[in-house]
């Protein structure tokens, strides 16, 4: 890892408060700060997925939003509507779709990932048109510039960045790296 990387720290711990898929005890904790419809992102995406798999309960992986508003029209809203799923236990699942049906993040098509997902129609739309979730994905966004987050993906490992290249093979190696032995 590059000198950057080794002093470039996480501001704030992961706790509580994130999406986490993994056990709180795993080995390593990996953070991605994304933006849904960061086309970097989406290549991350299914990348994540097969370390997650490969891993196991060696691995918690913890998604903040990083919504990169002035090249990504979309990216806001579809922050807000994975924040919407969360309030009705699908966060993962919103997650997994946005990140799957990435050209198409307009708010008709969240709506339609909503009901696909059977969540609440009224409760859902209601969250979106009056931005109840803004303040959460704001949270995100400040604690990644605070750590030094300027574009998206970015990985945290055990809370430092990550600065190579996000291929599976040396995302891998670098995770397996950071495992106590």
């Amino acid at each position: 890892m590059t000198q950057e990387s080794e002093t470039a720290r996480l501001t704030l711990p992961v706790g509580k408060r994130d999406h986490q898929r993994g056990p709180e005890h795993a080995l390593v904790t990996l953070v991605e700060y994304g933006d849904f419809e960061c086309p970097s992102c989406g290549e991350a995406y299914p990348i994540i997925k097969e370390i997650k798999l490969r891993l196991r309960d060696r691995l918690r992986f913890v998604f903040r939003h990083f919504p990169l508003t002035q090249v990504h029209p979309h990216a806001q809203h579809a922050a807000e509507a994975a924040e919407a799923a969360f309030a009705q236990e699908k966060f993962w699942q919103m997650h997994d779709c946005l990140f799957e049906h990435q050209r198409a993040l307009d708010d008709a098509h969240l709506v339609h990932y909503a009901l696909v997902l059977h969540l609440d129609e009224e409760t859902f739309k209601r969250e979106m048109t009056e931005h109840v979730h803004t303040k959460r994905v704001r949270e995100d966004v400040l604690s990644g510039v605070g750590s030094g987050v300027n574009g998206t993906p970015t990985f945290f490992i055990n809370g430092v960045r990550y600065d190579e290249a996000y291929e599976r093979e040396t995302l891998l190696a670098a995770i397996e790296a950071a495992m106590p032995s």
